[in-house]
């Protein structure tokens, strides 16, 4: 009995009817594909004000960012970015014209701590922090719904 009820509660959310058109059935496509990086040796606050800058904007315009920026962070960020569109043209068979960036998000990773002497016999600690990123790319010439099958 349990198994029916979660049954029917992923079909709810992967099936959806249309109103103008109630007697067919659609299905959610697949048009996001998303890049992530782990354990990227910079500072949050670093890598999330070139972050804000790229997020909502398509591919070309976020590339020509990157590139004509000249901070480090905008290097490894630059070559996620890359990796999710050749995710996308693998996986969706989509052109690189109609990305656009919907989603980038940055969390914090581990802090590496190392101790440093200093004068008379003292140390001080020295952290290394680090973050994760995570791009997700979405095609716009792609439709959000296909055609299931009618329903009789």
């Amino acid at each position: 009995m349990i198994f029916k009820f979660l049954r029917k509660k992923q079909e709810k959310k992967e099936f959806t009817f249309t109103p103008d058109r109630p007697n067919l059935l659609l299905r959610k496509k697949k048009t996001e594909v998303y890049a992530s990086d782990r354990y990227i040796s910079i500072s949050t606050d670093k890598a999330r004000r070139i972050i804000d800058q790229i997020r909502g904007r398509s591919y070309e315009e976020t590339v020509m960012i990157l590139e004509l920026m000249s901070y480090r962070a905008s290097y490894p960020i630059l070559q996620l970015v890359c990796s999710a569109a050749s995710n996308a043209r693998s996986t969706l068979g989509s052109d690189k014209a109609n990305l656009v960036i919907s989603k980038a998000e940055i969390n914090k990773g581990h802090t590496t701590k190392k101790l440093k002497p200093q004068a008379k016999g003292r140390s001080y600690a020295i952290k290394r922090t680090s973050c994760h990123l995570t791009i997700v790319v979405k095609d716009i010439s792609l439709d959000e719904y296909e055609d299931m099958y009618p329903l009789r």
